[in-house]
Order: structure tokens, then C-alpha cells, then sequence
């Protein structure tokens, strides 16, 4: 989220098939959490029963409750718990090692791809609209739009952990936010943006999805891939089993975005297998309009409805404003993170205001859905009793931990915090951003984005907003 998204929801962030779903048994109640060693009440959060769901495919959490209490930084850049240190592998403005000019600004989404000989590929989004001061430097061959300046940065690190190489992996594209990783090991990188040439300098169409090749970014170049449609893509996440891609649609005003599924002519087809084409559809819940009129966890919807998107590259009319019949199709605000986890698919609203015209309030939502069933579950809801200084609320970008358990990007006011989310419904704090960017009397801290993990389970690397800063973290992970 950039720092104007956040003052729009600054003015109330504080404050305290079948046509008839089915919906379980009374939930289970709100759950206060202590922060590990510190005695302070985190945001109420609501689980369903079934809430190990999230994790799976990954190691039980064994109820641990975090790793302790947040040790201040000397340096005054990242606070981690005890036992616990971080490396800075790259801050904006610095050169870039292959020498196209400075690091771009504003690092969101992020993933980590395995290389030959122990290698790691870091491919880093930068949210850069037509204005920013540090776009991503333009390079021949790999530059979509001259006259944008957002992309991606790729860093290639040893077996140590050392950075080799940092280099421009795709540029001239907006506002690149999230994205998603795919099983043959490339990323996608998402356009939050849906401005058509001739809008704010832009020379191209935008709001699409590009493929990145970590390793080798000239193998995939600067190329959109059109037929995941045309719209403020969020984030992604591919069915490993069928290749169906699921997008995230974070649309900023009214009537908010949707969630997508792209159903491709080559499912799993490899490295640039997505050009070849494929059918966008959205999903509709029968009966729920907007997602955040759910309150509920473990409220379920059986019989989702897919629905084929009139015109995907939105020549004249928004995809979310387009005529999807008389029943209509599903929006929610603030779709953000997405991922697979064993044979469903998760994606969250950081969170949704009446204010801004949802149907309700909430402080962040979780959501699985099982395609075998096409079922949607509510599994987590975030607030609305919540401190705005302690972990627990909006999140934003998210990821499975080895150890188990979740691991999310807090995007909202106050302290900023990457915070742990295990099976028994603890939450604690993992990092907490110390970059001040706005004054002592008021505060401004960057959001955290692009948590991911190595490979082998061992590092963690995440992203500051502002100032741009890529991290490394280590330390005694369960």
C-alpha cells in the first residue's frame, strides 16, 4: 500500500451454486492473545475449526508462541527477537552491482527462486507510479514502457548468503505490487494499475501481469501477458496440479475488485507457457455481493460460480464494472495477498471500512477456497478490538513458514510488523520496522512486503517499503 492508500484509510483505521449458503455452527469466540514476554493484548482475531487448514503443507507449529519479546535495534533500522539477526542486502539509491543506475524505490512483493550451485534468486517488485523519484532503470530489451517506472530487481545470492549480482530483471511497467511465484520457478509480477496509454505520460495499455525469469531475465523480457486480463492486479497463486492461476483484484473506490481465476491453454506448460492464452473468469458467491458483509469464521459457500469475463482487457469498461447478468458478481476491498497451500487456495482482505462504502468493517480477512469443492471458506477474521501499536491487523502480503504457521506483512497505521500466525491461533511479533519517514511529533513507519523464505527453510527475507530496504533474517527458527 502506498502512503496515499494509507491516509485515504487513516480517518477510521483507529476506531474500536446453492442460493442460500451453508453456514456451520456457531463460530468459535473472538481470541485475545498475549504477545510473547511483553503483556499486551493483540487484535482480537476469530478462528474457524478447522484453522490448521491454513497451514497445510507445512510442519506442525507445536503451539509454540513466537520467539520473545522484540529486542530494539542499536541500529535503529529492524527489531527481532532475541537470538535473531538480519543482514541488509540492498537499500535504494545505492548502485546497482551490474551498473543500469541506482535501486529503485518503494520494494514490495518478493520471492526467493532456487539456482544452480546453491544459488538463490531474489526477485523484488518496486510500486513505482509515474511520478516516483527512483524508478527502475530502463534497459534495452527488458523494458515494457519507457515512460513508467516501476518493475523488478533481481539479486542473485550465494551459498552464503552473499550478494553476487543485482540487476534490472523488467522495467517500464506501474506500479508493480504483488505477484506470485510459479511451479517451474519463475515470478509473476503484478501491475496495480489500470491506466491506458495516453494516461499520465504512458506510452502502453497497463494493469497486466508480467513473467520474470530470476536467473536469466532476457529469457522472459518485457512481455505482458494479456490474457490474465487488464485490471489492478494484487497478487497470484498457481494450482501446482492444474496450472490455474488465481488473481487477486485490489481495487482502490467503489465497487472494489474481484478475485479471478485464469484457466490457461497450456496448464504447467514452463517458462512463457502463459502467452499461449486462456479463459479469465471471476468468481461469484451466490447471495454475497461483498465479502466483507461476512462476519463469521467458518461461515462456508458451497456452489461458487464461475463466472467468464465479458471483456478481459477492459477496452472500454473496467472488468469490475462490466455486466456479469443479473445475479451479479462478488467484490470485496482491499484483495491483497494470495497463495497455495496443499488443495486450496488462500487470498485475504487486509481489511474493509463502511466508510469507504463496504458492507461492513472488519480489520483483515482470510479466505480459503477448495476448487474439488468449489467451496469458500472464511477462516480468519482480524479486529475489530485492536491496538494499532502492537502486531495484528491489516495484512497484507503472506506467506507459509517452514516451521509452520504463517508469516504476514502488517499494512496499516501505527507500528508496522511482520507478525506470526500459528495453528492454535497465537500471534506474535516477528519484526518491527524502526525507519522513521515522518517526524518525531508524527511518526510515519513503512510497511513491511514480499516476506519469503530460502529455499531450505532458513532465511527470511522481507522487504521495507520506505525507505526501500531488503533484508535477511536468521536465527534459531523452530
Amino acid at each position: 500500500m502506498t502512503a496515499e492508500r494509507r491516509q485515504q484509510a487513516a480517518g477510521t483505521a483507529g476506531s474500536g451454486g446453492a442460493e442460500a449458503p451453508d453456514r456451520p455452527g456457531a463460530p468459535s469466540a473472538t481470541r485475545r492473545r498475549i504477545l510473547a514476554g511483553s503483556g499486551a493484548a493483540v487484535a482480537g482475531i476469530a478462528f474457524t475449526g478447522v484453522f490448521s487448514e491454513l497451514f497445510a503443507g507445512t510442519a506442525a507449529a507445536r503451539g509454540h508462541r513466537g520467539y520473545g519479546p522484540l529486542v530494539p535495534d542499536p541500529r535503529g533500522l529492524l527489531d527481532l527477537p532475541k537470538g535473531f539477526r538480519y543482514r541488509v542486502l540492498s537499500r535504494e539509491g545505492e548502485p546497482l552491482r551490474s551498473g543500469e543506475g541506482p535501486v529503485p524505490g518503494r520494494h514490495d512483493g518478493m520471492t526467493a527462486l532456487r539456482g544452480r550451485r546453491g544459488r538463490i534468486h531474489l526477485v523484488r517488485n518496486h510500486e513505482n507510479r509515474h511520478s516516483a523519484g527512483l524508478g527502475v532503470p530502463a534497459v534495452e530489451g527488458l523494458t515494457y514502457d519507457p515512460a513508467a517506472k516501476g518493475g523488478c530487481t533481481a539479486l542473485t545470492l550465494d551459498g552464503r548468503g552473499d550478494v553476487l549480482d543485482e540487476r534490472v530483471a523488467v522495467a517500464g511497467t506501474a506500479v508493480n505490487c504483488a505477484g506470485g511465484p510459479t511451479p517451474w520457478g519463475t515470478w509473476l509480477t503484478c501491475e496495480e494499475n489500470e491506466d491506458q496509454a495516453g494516461t499520465n505520460g504512458y506510452t502502453k495499455d497497463h494493469g497486466f501481469v508480467f513473467e520474470v525469469d530470476g536467473a536469466d531475465p532476457r529469457r522472459t523480457g518485457a512481455v505482458p501477458l494479456t490474457a490474465l486480463g487488464r485490471f489492478q492486479h494484487e497478487a497470484v497463486a498457481v494450482d501446482p496440479r492444474r496450472g490455474v492461476v488465481y488473481e487477486t483484484e485490489d481495487a482502490f473506490d467503489r465497487p472494489f475488485g474481484l478475485f479471478y481465476r485464469f484457466l490457461p491453454e497450456r496448464p504447467l506448460g514452463g517458462t512463457g507457457s502463459l502467452r499461449a492464452g486462456g479463459r479469465l473468469e471471476a468468481m461469484r458467491v451466490p447471495g454475497v455481493p461483498d465479502l466483507s458483509a461476512i462476519q463469521e469464521t467458518g461461515a462456508r459457500f458451497d456452489g461458487v460460480q464461475w463466472v467468464p469475463v465479458p471483456d478481459p482487457q477492459a477496452r472500454q469498461t473496467p472488468v469490475r464494472l462490466q455486466d456479469f447478468g443479473p445475479r451479479g458478481i462478488t467484490h470485496a476491498q482491499k484483495l491483497e495477498g494470495c497463495y497455495w497451500g496443499g488443495s486450496s487456495v488462500y487470498f485475504v482482505c487486509s481489511f474493509a471500512r463502511s466508510t469507504d462504502g463496504s458492507a461492513a468493517d472488519h480489520f483483515g480477512q482470510v479466505w480459503r477456497y477448495e476448487p474439488e469443492r468449489r467451496r469458500l471458506t472464511l477462516v480468519v477474521v482480524f479486529g475489530p478490538a485492536t491496538d494499532l501499536q502492537l502486531p495484528g491487523e491489516s495484512p497484507d502480503n503472506i506467506c507459509l513458514a517452514p516451521g509452520g504457521g504463517l508469516m504476514v506483512c502488517e499494512d496499516g497505521n501505527g507500528a508496522q510488523h511482520v507478525y506470526g500466525l500459528t495453528r492454535r491461533g497465537e500471534v506474535y511479533a516477528m519484526a518491527r520496522n524502526r525507519q522513521n519517514t515522518g517526524t518525531p511529533e508524527e511518526p510515519e513507519w513503512g510497511e513491511f512486503a514480499g516476506v519469503t523464505f530460502s529455499p531450505d527453510g532458513g532465511t527470511m527475507y522481507v522487504n521495507c517499503y520506505t525507505p526501500g530496504t531488503t533484508f535477511a533474517v536468521t536465527g534459531p527458527w523452530h
